[in-house]
């Protein structure tokens, strides 16, 4: 099959325009009754008219004696009126009808001696003082709800009271789900592994939990091969048994994407591809008068599209109007290029540093679904824009609540496994407190502290003149910094290398050799410092090193790298090569630091933190990971 290459791109509020205005969309789905009982968090099709009043008979308000009120005037304490029990005055409680011939309740507390026959009333009262008249709340015919409102917990007593035990609601939409692609397996059906070439098909989760949040009926089918005729009789069966039919993946240009003809030969395409990023293969289409959408297959994308397109369809078609995310203005920790054209969503995590609250950048891969659940934030990057500037005031769309964003201790620098850990114990020390790290590099954290963008940092910056670390650097980008530099651990730096170390490395020297692929780290990581010192004392230049140019971000990444088979080494941590049972050749130990500011340290969120820090729970965490000395950990090693 040739591959179907995006001509014309929409952007995605004329994608979404385009798509919602094809349909009749309050119309398109009958209205259905239900139990009143059964019905909130449903959305009203028709006015929801009282049957009778409320309340439908005239009741006490009060504990006490019901009477005619005219009985009581010009009673005084020096004048009372006797009023006889059983028949001028009647013992009620609050709710009680009210007895033929009476319109006031005389409070219990207003009588001398409530036991007495007759009872003394010693104060006039008015009619229907301390009673609630016939139709009160509600009158029969009166409108208890309009139509098009969500039916609360408190309407649905409204509406019982008024008599209405059924209710005319719109339908919820049943939302056909159609996972796609030969290389899936059903994630019930795997072993402690996917078989070998096959991917877990976790989509139709995330999409059918989605599907219940914005309102719709979801319903998982499964998995369909890469065919284009099973694909289209799957399509077919789902139009006729579904409102909405959900594709997902098979809607890009490769060549066994088939989502696009399979839509065109049961119906019309309307749009395929949309100018967001990740979301791009986003297709869109109509079969037998019911919306079909092509959701990508990248977990991101597939989550973005839905958010974009899938999400205000069935909201619609349920009655349900999604209220905006709240917004709140952040700065960037980092410059974000994004590419001109297209509409890109990045995934941030967000904490509040002095007056400032920083964005911090998450992986932006399609794929990172990991980046969705760790993700504060979202930054929208127009289609016009080349990207956002680092510590530059912009809008983030909100997927947490403020206080979270209060609560959360901002590092930036170097990436160590041990901060995960941090997070999670410091989230389980105190849940109003979170860890939000970003790998910018040692050298980009104190860059970072220097400009007020990170409450503390990560750093192991090993300086060659004095054989030390950190200090050097700090009295050169910080010196007017009040600060504190407590260490986290020692960790064993050294080469990272497949199960059995194939190409048989010992040393640095070894990288040089011809056929060896080397995964380096990103330029102002602490790594690479280290490194780039290491071949300066053994007379080695960068450029004989297959891969020095290549770059990642965090040691996990540099060994995946090697675990994937794309570099037969990367130098990293142990902790990194143990996670992923990786062989591991030490080269030396490294001190890594957290670079505290004096206004940190004083910060009650910090000294929580370093209680965590010095706390057995996290030292027994660090050494199981392998690689972690903690002889100093906690401990303030320096101070300016």
């Amino acid at each position: 099959m040739k591959r179907r290459i995006y001509l014309h791109m929409e952007s995605p509020e004329k994608a979404r325009e385009l798509f919602l205005s094809r349909f009749d969309l309050p119309n398109l789905l009958a209205p259905e009754e239900i139990a009143t009982a059964a019905a909130r968090g449903r959305v009203t099709a028709a006015p929801a008219l009282a049957r009778w009043s409320s309340p439908a008979v005239h009741q006490a308000a009060m504990d006490g004696f019901a009477v005619t009120a005219a009985a009581t005037f010009g009673a005084t304490p020096e004048s009372p009126r006797l009023l006889a029990v059983g028949q001028e005055a009647f013992a009620v409680n609050t709710g009680h009808t009210l007895p033929p011939g009476t319109d006031a309740v005389i409070m219990v507390e207003q009588i001398p001696d409530p036991d007495a026959d007759p009872i003394t009333v010693e104060a006039p009262i008015f009619p229907w003082q301390h009673v609630r008249r016939v139709g009160e709340d509600l009158v029969a015919g009166e409108m208890v709800q309009p139509e098009g409102v969500a039916i609360t917990p408190w309407a649905q007593g409204a509406l019982l009271a008024a008599g209405v035990h059924r209710v005319a609601v719109r339908r919820r939409p049943r939302v056909i789900i159609i996972p796609t692609g030969s290389e899936l397996t059903p994630v019930g059906d795997l072993s402690p592994e996917p078989p070998p070439g096959r991917l877990p098909e976790f989509n139709s989760v995330i999409l059918a939990g989605m599907v219940e949040e914005a309102g719709g009926l979801p319903e998982v089918r499964p998995i369909v091969p890469d065919d284009p005729g099973a694909l289209t009789r799957a399509l077919k069966e789902a139009v006729a048994a579904g409102d909405v039919i959900l594709i997902n993946a098979g809607s890009s240009a490769g060549t066994e994407d088939y989502t696009h003809q399979a839509i065109a030969a049961l119906g019309e395409v309307l749009v395929h591809g949309v100018a967001m990023m990740p979301g791009k293969p986003t297709l869109l289409g109509v079969v037998a008068g019911k919306p079909v959408i092509g959701n990508p297959g990248y977990p991101v994308s597939a989550v973005l599209s839905f958010e974009q397109f899938a999400a205000p369809l069935i909201g619609a078609l349920a009655g349900k109007t999604p209220a905006p995310r709240p917004t709140l203005t952040v700065h960037p920790a980092q410059n974000l290029p994004s590419k001109p054209g297209l509409t890109e969503f990045i995934r941030v995590t967000l904490g509040r540093v002095g007056e400032k609250v920083i964005a911090t950048p998450l992986p932006r891969g399609a794929g990172t679904i990991t980046s969705l659940v760790r993700a504060d934030g979202l930054l929208v990057v127009p289609a016009l824009s080349e990207g956002l500037e680092e510590n530059r005031p912009v809008a983030a769309e909100l997927l947490v609540s403020p206080e979270d964003i209060d609560g959360t201790l901002v590092v930036l620098g170097s990436h160590d496994n041990t901060l995960d850990l941090l997070a999670t114990l410091l989230r389980r020390q105190d849940p109003r407190l979170r860890l939000s790290s970003g790998h910018v590099g040692s050298l980009g954290g104190l860059m970072a502290l220097r400009q007020g963008r990170a409450h503390l940092g990560g750093s192991h910056l090993f300086d060659a003149d004095t054989k030390t670390y950190n200090v050097p650097y700090i009295q050169k980008y910080l010196a007017d910094v009040p600060l504190k530099l407590i260490n986290l651990a020692w960790r064993q730096q050294g080469l990272i290398v497949p199960p059995g170390n194939p190409k048989n490395l010992r040393t640095i020297a070894d990288l040089t050799r011809p056929g060896v692929r080397f995964i380096n780290r990103q330029r102002g990581a602490g790594t690479r410092v280290l490194l780039d010192y290491l071949l300066q004392e053994q007379g080695l230049k960068a450029q004989t090193i297959q891969g020095y140019d290549r770059e990642e971000y965090t040691h996990m990444a540099v060994a995946v790298n090697v675990l994937s088979g794309t570099a037969d080494a990367g130098l990293g941590i142990l902790a990194a090569a143990r996670a992923l049972s990786l062989d591991f050749i030490p080269l030396l130990p490294e001190r890594y630091d957290l670079v505290v500011p004096e206004s940190t340290f004083q910060d009650p969120r910090f000294q929580t933190l370093l209680t965590v820090i010095r706390s057995p729970a996290f030292q027994e965490g660090a050494r199981a990971m392998g690689g972690y000395d903690l002889q100093d950990c906690g401990r303030i090693l320096w101070e300016q």
